[in-house]
């Protein structure tokens, strides 16, 4: 039984090999956040898996997130949770104890990361300036102090992973006269993955994927095409909280990303079975 249990080891590192050594020295983006990186379990997994990314030679960059964070301390302090087309309404007070929140994260992630094994530096307060960002107009309402990203410090980024160095990025950024704004993660880590010219963005979440409805039981899609994606996005069948994940997948690929995927963070080692496997086990968005 030894016997067998090691060689079917040996069997996983041979199927991850050719991925191995076809994405070695490239950029991989990860977006992370959600209420699986409270859970220390399945953090301490995904971040075992950035650094054996990292190892591998490929060059991870974690975009983080931070809602339920960003929830309860609002709660806390007697703010109410106010979203509009998606984004969270942004005003001064919020966007303080959001700052705050991400800075902690990014540090902590950062430290985790460390202790594994690995080399990390956060970048999760805005006053770095790696994330340069304009408001955003809302269709509906005033949306504060929230924007989108309209450019990142690849200079920076380039320099720390040259050094295998792996950058934690909170979502936040400024305009050139020094303003501060909150920015969808998702969107974040899109954009970041085109510029960087990743060959992968992945989107880690809490559900597996792209489902459909296949008779009673919801099946999940394992791979989409442009085409594809956008048609599902016409016709409703992706909607709700998936909208802004396939959208910031599909704004990726049309950048230049070669494929990104979605992927349910809470299964053990998600990030190595989705990269390094044939068949993967979330959804995978392709040109």
């Amino acid at each position: 039984m030894v016997v067998k249990s090691a060689i079917k080891k040996s069997d996983v590192l041979i199927e991850a090999l050719p991925y191995i050594r076809s994405f070695r020295g490239k950029v991989v983006v990860i977006k992370y956040g959600g209420s699986s990186l409270e859970d220390d379990e399945s953090r301490k997994n995904i971040l075992q898996d950035i650094v054996f990314m990292s190892y591998a030679g490929m060059k991870p960059l974690l975009v983080h997130g931070g809602g339920p964070h960003i929830n309860e301390r609002l709660k806390e302090i007697g703010k109410k949770a106010v979203f509009v087309d998606g984004h969270r309404v942004t005003d001064k007070k919020t966007l303080s104890e959001v700052k705050k929140i991400f800075a902690g994260l990014g540090e902590k992630i950062a430290t985790e990361i460390k202790e594994l094994g690995g080399k990390a530096l956060a970048l999760s307060d805005g006053t770095d300036g790696v994330i340069k960002a304009e408001k955003l107009k809302a269709e509906q309402g005033n949306l504060g102090y929230v924007g989108k990203a309209t450019s990142l410090d690849t200079d920076l980024i380039n320099s720390l992973m040259e050094d295998e160095v792996i950058p934690v990025i909170a979502p936040i950024g400024k305009d050139d006269k020094g303003t501060f704004y909150n920015i969808n993660a998702d969107s974040v880590a899109s954009k970041t993955a085109i510029l960087m010219q990743a060959v992968k963005l992945v989107l880690l979440t809490n559900v597996d994927g792209v489902m459909k409805q296949d008779g009673k039981e919801p099946a999940l899609i394992q791979s989409l095409n442009e085409a594809e994606t956008s048609r599902l996005l016409k016709e409703g069948v992706i909607s709700g909280g998936m909208m802004p994940k396939v959208t910031a997948c599909l704004d990726a690929v049309k950048g230049g990303v070669n494929k990104a995927h979605i992927v349910n963070a809470k299964l053990p080692h998600a990030l190595l079975l989705e990269m390094f496997t044939k068949r993967g086990i979330g959804t995978e968005i392709t040109k």
